[in-house]
């Protein structure tokens, strides 16, 4: 049997740190190895009990989440970050890709749907709850329209535009990783950054841009 997934939970309400251990407790391969009740306590317990999953609230006292977000990535690179908020607004949703989370749940969702959210993130994919899917993908289609396509690409830096053929050729982030001797961490920060700066929310439009770009041509995949 595989490892447990170990995961910590920093929200500022007790109700709701209980109510997410009873979920994920049913879980046989997710343990719950602490809590958190603001982000300065998430960061200190990410430091001791090496979590690979913290499910970070983002509005919390003292340290918010998103700059515990963006501590815990520079420190722990490995560590995943998926944000449950109740905000799904542009502006907080670009902020936390750009901070390194790996994924972005509103709370609203089913238990079945964060479950699945946390096995995604695990493995090293992006999470993306759909209404905030679907602003990316609305995203994407105006700067098609609008053609802000270059624009987006030159904003990339080099690694970051060394990462994205890598991914359009069809690389997992362990295999970029081993390839550009990075911690598969640091590319899931730089995929994420990428999908953000490029308005896209999967793999698949990532590559129907590179292809559009020119990136890769339909045999390098």
């Amino acid at each position: 049997m595989a490892d447990k997934m170990r995961v910590l939970l920093a929200d500022d309400h007790a109700i709701v740190r209980e109510g997410l251990r009873a979920i994920l407790e049913t879980e046989p391969d997710i343990e719950v190895v602490g809590e958190a009740a603001e982000g300065q306590e998430a960061v200190n317990k990410t430091d001791h009990l090496k979590p690979d999953i913290v499910i970070m609230d983002l509005t919390m006292p003292g340290m918010g989440g998103l700059e515990a977000t963006r501590h815990i990535k520079q420190t722990w690179p490995d560590v995943h970050i998926l944000v449950l908020t109740m905000h799904d607004s542009d502006e907080h949703f670009f902020q936390v890709l750009h901070a390194g989370a790996s994924g972005y749940f509103v709370k609203g969702g089913s238990s079945s749907e964060l479950v699945a959210a946390l096995r995604t993130v695990r493995q090293g994919d992006v999470f993306l709850y759909p209404s905030m899917a679907k602003k990316l993908m609305d995203d994407y289609m105006k700067r098609v329209r609008t053609g802000k396509d270059r624009e987006s690409y030159d904003g990339l830096t080099e690694r970051e535009r060394e990462i994205l053929k890598l991914i359009a050729e069809g690389r997992t982030n362990h295999e970029i990783a081993e390839l550009l001797v990075l911690s598969p961490g640091t590319v899931q920060t730089h995929r994420a950054r990428i999908m953000a700066k490029l308005g896209l929310h999967s793999r698949t439009e990532l590559v129907k841009f590179a292809l559009r770009r020119g990136i890769i041509a339909l045999g390098d995949r």
